[in-house]
């Protein structure tokens, strides 16, 4: 390794940086939606941080937060002009979280999938904003000082965002337990070929969204209403190919489901729900975008 830290300060180096990863991965996640990328993006935060003068770094978790979150913006504009040209729909990369995430509402909510695809229609600054003050509480003159602007500005840039987010949110629902039955409803039909109980459990305006990013079989379209999405579901649910596993999973912050080939996730759904039956499926089948569901984390 090289950079500004002796050698007898490397242990304590490691040691901070450590101890702040998880919180890092999870801010530049909420800006990206891609797990691959909040990853890159916090190795490049490590070789920032080996570059530095520790004497001068009075707060090491405010450095290394204004660095992961600045790296994380300057990567989700490159991104924006990529997606463009996306095959299909674009949906966040769904991750797999543990129970900790689950139990607190604010932060299960803020990792959901509902929660990132509204997200995906801040400007840059406006998403960086909402991402640090609403999932991580940090107080506006901090994240003034992240952004090098005042802290009126960074209010004026979270205002506006909590307002986009207000406007564009439908409140699902939070209670985990009832989230669990759902899709447990919704799995077992979908497994059984039961298009009438799927139908139960479906809103009559359901959404269907799938991504597959041109690299496997979604719909490149929107699927709407129940008949529709029931029949779609009950047909790629009951396909006869071999060694397909399904399993309820913890997904973004709640109940989901992971289909698995060989081991290897090949789809992901998460289910927004709302008095009791499904508004929203989101179905993530882009192979790029499934290494958040082979391993638990909590972003």
């Amino acid at each position: 390794m090289t950079g500004s830290v002796p050698d007898a300060g490397w242990p304590e180096a490691i040691r901070v940086f450590e101890g702040y990863r998880d919180l890092l991965v999870g801010v530049a996640y909420r800006i990206l939606g891609r797990v691959a990328d909040a990853e890159d993006v916090v190795q490049e935060a490590w070789l920032r941080w080996t570059n530095v003068d520790f004497s001068e770094v009075a707060d090491p978790r405010a450095f290394l937060v204004r660095v992961t979150s600045r790296l994380a913006i300057d990567r989700l504009r490159r991104l924006k002009t990529r997606r463009e040209s996306y095959v299909g729909p674009w949906l966040p990369e769904p991750v797999l979280t543990g129970r900790d995430v689950a139990e607190d509402v604010a932060l299960a909510e803020s990792v959901s999938m509902a929660m990132l695809v509204v997200l995906e229609t801040l400007s840059p600054l406006e998403r960086e904003v909402f991402v640090l003050r609403e999932a991580f509480g940090m107080p506006y003159a901090e994240i003034a000082e992240i952004l090098g602007r005042s802290e009126a500005a960074a209010r004026q840039l979270g205002r506006r965002a909590r307002d986009h987010v207000r406007e564009r949110s439908v409140r699902f629902e939070t209670d985990q337990e009832t989230r669990q039955r759902v899709t447990e409803r919704f799995l077992e039909a979908a497994l059984g070929g039961d298009v009438e109980a799927l139908m139960e459990v479906l809103a009559p305006g359901v959404t269907l969204v799938a991504d597959g990013g041109g690299r496997a079989r979604a719909p490149r379209r929107p699927v709407h209403g129940a008949d529709n999405v029931s029949r779609f579901m009950v047909a790629i649910a009951t396909r006869p190919e071999q060694d397909l596993r399904t399993h309820l999973a913890r997904v973004n912050g709640g109940p989901g489901i992971v289909v698995t080939s060989g081991g290897e996730p090949v789809a992901a759904l998460v289910l927004d729900v709302a008095d009791g039956v499904v508004h929203n499926i989101h179905l993530v089948a882009n192979p790029e975008k499934l290494a958040g569901a082979r391993a638990t984390g909590t972003p």
